[in-house]
């Protein structure tokens, strides 16, 4: 994360919305002292008072060897992200940089049952197909009979069980209104500005 306080944001609700809305994480993990990485659409839940990133892997993925025993990982997700050009800021003398939302959950990673992978499944698509409204929601159902539970023997379920969860909205708030106005304005309708919008 990044040092400066000024860009770091703790509201539950954001990060929330945010894990809905950027939902593909990157896993990094070391079992056995071997740094290791995997791409996987996670979901938040609240289980027991903590929160958990549940997500699943291909069963020939490194890490998805490691889950019986059990392993630290740390899961990022990446939002919008942009380089900023000091031409667009009303002040001078200002260099290049780059802005980003981005959130880090650290935590345990275990295996999750066959009943907790398929709610999973289940789960992670409503989410992503109410996004595509109003087209009709996919569901598991519009596959032939047998199909869903061959497909699910190739992967596996896990649960990184939160105790750790932090977030960089870095969106210029060391900047003056002037500079943060004229960065939006040179961003136009990329997704940044709408975050930087939200965020002042």
């Amino acid at each position: 994360m990044h040092p400066a306080p000024i860009f770091r944001m703790e509201a539950a609700g954001a990060l929330a919305d945010h894990l809905r809305q950027y939902p593909l994480a990157t896993i990094t993990a070391a079992p056995e002292g071997v740094l290791r990485v995997a791409q996987a659409p996670v979901l938040l839940r609240e289980v027991g008072g903590g929160l958990v990133l549940d997500f699943h892997l291909s069963r020939n993925n490194a890490l998805a060897a490691h889950l019986v025993a059990g392993f630290e990982a740390v899961a990022v997700s990446l939002g919008p992200e942009a380089y900023i050009s000091p031409d667009w800021y009303a002040s001078e003398d200002q260099v290049p940089t780059w802005n980003y939302v981005s959130l880090e959950a650290q935590g345990l990673v275990s295996p999750l049952d066959e009943e907790a992978l398929v709610a999973l499944l289940d789960d992670l698509s409503a989410q992503e197909e109410a996004k595509l409204a109003p087209k009709p929601a996919w569901t598991r159902a519009k596959m032939s009979p047998g199909r869903f539970d061959a497909m699910t023997r190739a992967i596996v379920g896990a649960r990184l069980t939160v105790n750790r969860l932090e977030a960089t909205f870095k969106l210029s708030q060391n900047k003056t209104q002037a500079d943060i106005d004229g960065v939006i304005f040179a961003l136009a309708d990329h997704p940044l500005a709408l975050a930087m919008q939200e965020v002042r």
